[in-house]
């Protein structure tokens, strides 16, 4: 077993560390430190021939067709799938030039770790540096749900391209807020990440994309080289990528989740941002209630550099919705 250690990025989902720091708490262990939609697209039954062959030139056709629409692709941009964002995240250093590089933060850490082992000069920071070539905008940003409106991510992309940069613009919590998505309009030097597996529900499928200028985009997919996504990610991607019905509904059900978690821990901490998938509130008692959920066998995200925070993901069922309430109103006195 491999527990997070000082030098560690700390990410959600670490359940090895839950269970290390909190070996006494009941089972199963409730995950609330993922921004990952609890009740996933309904995966169809698979023909076997996904696992028995190497992905084809039209399943990777069929997805690429579907995330072009979904994700509203204009004409003039091409689209490449990807194991995830992570992978793209790593590859993106190769595509700009001598930095500087501005991350908006505070965000996702892998970010400004992945220039930084790429040799850039990396500034994290709330606002944009003057000096910046390459900005990274994670929109709407985790953990906090701040939104840069498009047009001021319009006059981030000029800037950039007159530098001979780039603007990355995450979205991977955009799609149950589409009209927040700069993909449809795309600047110059603009590329942006869209991210399968959070709102679907289906993190562990890895799927994501990164919608870019046909030359970024060509050199993208030289680095991922061939098959990298594998066959049945292609063919549930393409199913649920078309069902836009289904998507609305869990973005209208995930809203109402939201407004209920805002309700239970209002009494414990200041709400200060979030999205549809998660909550971020501060308050000095961060660490105390982290440890008093820990207990109860809850584990929800805590950040190494923020200690008065913690965020919240969505419970999934009633019983986690009960023992979430059963865990914030134990020992509150």
């Amino acid at each position: 077993m491999r527990v997070a250690v000082e030098e560690d990025i700390w990410h959600g989902g670490d359940l090895a560390t839950a269970r290390a720091l909190f070996p006494e708490a009941p089972q199963p262990w409730i995950d609330l430190s993922t921004g990952i939609n609890p009740i996933p697209y309904p995966l169809p039954a698979l023909p076997l021939s996904l696992w028995t062959r190497l992905p084809g030139a039209d399943d990777e056709a069929a997805l690429a067709a579907a995330a072009r629409a979904a994700y509203r692709v204009p004409d003039h941009a091409a689209i490449v799938a990807a194991p995830g964002t992570q992978i793209l995240i790593e590859l993106l250093p190769r595509l700009a030039p001598a930095g500087p590089v501005a991350v908006l933060g505070p965000t996702y850490a892998e970010h400004g770790h992945a220039w930084r082992k790429a040799g850039f000069a990396v500034e994290e920071a709330a606002a944009v540096p003057e000096a910046a070539a390459t900005v990274v905008v994670v929109n709407p940003n985790n953990p906090d749900g701040r939104v840069m409106p498009r047009e001021d991510l319009k006059r981030l992309a000029r800037r950039s391209a007159a530098r001979g940069g780039l603007v990355v613009v995450d979205e991977a919590f955009a799609d149950f807020t589409p009209d927040l998505s700069i993909v449809p309009e795309l600047p110059e030097a603009t590329i942006v990440l869209r991210s399968f597996g959070k709102s679907y529900g289906l993190a562990g499928l890895r799927l994501g994309f990164a919608i870019a200028a046909p030359e970024q985009a060509a050199k993208l997919t030289a680095a991922l080289g061939p098959w990298s996504v594998a066959g049945p990610a292609l063919h549930v991607g393409a199913l649920a990528l078309a069902d836009r019905r289904w998507l609305a509904a869990a973005g209208e059900a995930r809203a109402g989740d939201a407004a209920r978690l805002d309700a239970l821990i209002a009494p414990h901490g200041r709400i200060i941002g979030g999205t549809g998938l998660f909550r971020l509130v501060e308050t000095p008692a961060a660490p105390a209630l982290f440890a008093r959920l820990g207990r109860h066998g809850i584990y929800v995200r805590r950040f190494r550099d923020a200690p008065r925070r913690l965020r919240f993901g969505l419970p999934g069922d009633a019983r986690a919705w009960a023992r979430l309430g059963a865990a914030l109103a134990a020992d509150a006195a």
